[in-house]
């Protein structure tokens, strides 16, 4: 016998269909693949009431406009798995959705033959958050290696970025609804219909636990409609995507320590997640630091905060992660944005260096900024000299400032437009022409050049002479390099380190 098809009229009145025959559940919806399998018909368990169903009609009609529909959400059209239509069918509501861009499906799935049966199955992220899972479990070929990780982190910033300035609040990012492909760099949230519509929709749900902010935790005991309860909104959405950011770099959780808070563990996960939730690395309160002992080995060396420090991110995301997790923790307001943690990351990978073991799991490091750098993962020492680029930008003629923005130098690495004037962000807004490379640096008999390819106006201003196109100039120590003269165009002030 056939697949039965089932023909439905969507809420504009397009044509509909499912094949009848669920393929997969979530928390709280049963999804149905298209004949074609271009797209999933997902259909709530619960009944949604008039309120549930104006929010629905706003996220697929109002908002999806705003963000997918208009200039540019061709871009956005691969972040975000967005449901584009409502469908109503047996009593029961649900929505029409895209189905995953084949990179978030695993292509070799877990160790040894895929002995899990992971292939060709979505790559939540919880495969990859944790140490533990990657070196057990997953085929090396799907791991990826930590500045791909960084580019994960970068695209998830920028997708949650984009919801919190068209005033939405996701209310349950966590590694089950971001979908990662850190082989590719690739990343998607998805579950879009739970997102919380400024000043009319209360969310449906409060998180994932892991994610939900101390205080939605410590307020969930309150009945829906108290003024006193802690609802999800875009506070809180900034403490869940400070602990995916954490959890993708160091494969651990921030929160979970030795520390007990009380022997009955219900009461405990409720006070170490919320009113008492403390960082586990703590700069002055050692209390909650990881208890070695109790960790599988597997999770090691990841576990031990004194071997892999989250000082390891380098000094943008140090800051960062102390005011989400020390300042911020309790303190909704003093919350990294989500454009604090996509800037952070993006000037952290300009501070990133390619280790000199080949045989590195990790292959990037963050520059610690010493005279003497070297990999926190394997431990090996960088030789050579080391060319650091400190970028000054131009305000007005012959005036320049620092930007606190260093540029790391490795052999065949590109400077980009966002290099050479502070006004081009690497953001969804480039031009294609904006993302093509100006040149590239090298290294050749033990010495470092710049080779020019697009900048017509470069001047080596401690030599005073042009640096034409197709032309190079060598990095050499307290080299001052003018990028262009444009307004906003920047100065590179070299330092060399001798490893």
């Amino acid at each position: 016998m056939g697949e039965k098809i089932v023909r439905i009229k969507g809420l504009d009145g397009a044509n509909v269909e499912f094949v009848d025959k669920m393929i997969g559940q979530g928390g709280m919806k049963d999804v149905y693949f298209s004949p074609d399998r271009s797209y999933v018909v997902a259909f709530f368990r619960d009944n949604q009431d008039a309120t549930s169903k104006e929010r629905l009609k706003s996220i697929v009609g109002t908002y999806r406009e705003r963000i997918i529909n208009q200039i540019g959400g061709e871009y956005w059209k691969n972040l975000y798995c967005w449901a584009y239509d409502i469908v109503e069918h047996n009593g029961r509501t649900g929505v029409v959705a895209p189905v995953y861009n084949k990179v978030f499906f695993f292509e070799h799935g877990s160790k040894n033959n895929d002995f899990l049966n992971i292939k060709g199955k979505e790559k939540e992220g919880k495969w990859f958050a944790s140490a533990s899972n990657q070196n057990r479990f997953l085929d090396p070929r799907e791991r990826g290696n930590w500045l791909s990780y960084f580019r994960v982190c970068i695209l998830v910033s920028r997708a949650v970025r984009r919801l919190h300035a068209a005033g939405l609040a996701h209310s349950d990012l966590s590694y089950k609804n971001v979908l990662v492909d850190p082989a590719g760099g690739n990343a998607a949230i998805i579950d879009i219909d739970g997102l919380v519509v400024p000043g009319k929709f209360p969310p449906d749900v409060v998180g994932t636990p892991d994610f939900i902010a101390p205080e939605v935790l410590q307020t969930s005991h309150l009945k829906v409609g108290d003024p006193n309860k802690n609802l999800p909104r875009i506070e809180t959405d900034r403490h869940a995507l400070a602990v995916l950011i954490y959890m993708y770099l160091l494969y651990r959780h921030p929160l979970r320590g030795k520390k007990v808070f009380d022997a009955d563990p219900q009461k405990d996960e409720l006070l170490g997640m919320g009113e008492k939730a403390l960082f586990i690395e703590h700069p002055t309160d050692a209390s909650n630091r990881p208890n070695i002992q109790d960790v599988k080995p597997a999770s090691l060396p990841w576990a031990d905060v004194t071997k892999v420090p989250y000082t390891v991110c380098g000094p943008y995301l140090r800051t960062l992660f102390d005011r989400a997790f020390i300042e911020g923790l309790h303190d909704p307001s003093k919350r990294p944005t989500a454009e604090e943690w996509e800037q952070g990351l993006i000037r952290t990978v300009d501070l990133m260096q390619p280790c000199q073991n080949s045989s590195c799991d990790q292959k990037w490091y963050v520059f610690d900024n010493t005279l003497k750098p070297s990999c926190p993962f394997c431990k090996a020492v960088y030789k050579g000299q080391l060319p650091v680029l400190n970028l000054y930008s131009s305000y007005g003629k012959g005036k320049f400032l620092p930007d606190n923005h260093r540029l790391m130098v490795y052999n065949n690495q590109y400077l980009y437009q966002w290099h050479v004037n502070r006004r081009v962000a690497p953001n969804e807004k480039l031009t294609d022409d904006q993302k093509k490379p100006v040149g590239y640096f090298v290294l050749q008999n033990g010495k470092w050049a710049f080779v020019n390819q697009k900048l017509s106006k470069m001047r080596d201003l401690t030599d005073n002479k042009e640096i034409p196109i197709n032309s190079m100039v060598e990095i050499t120590d307290g080299k001052k390099i003018l990028l262009t003269d444009e307004d906003g165009g920047r100065l590179l002030l070299v330092q060399m380190v001798s490893g």
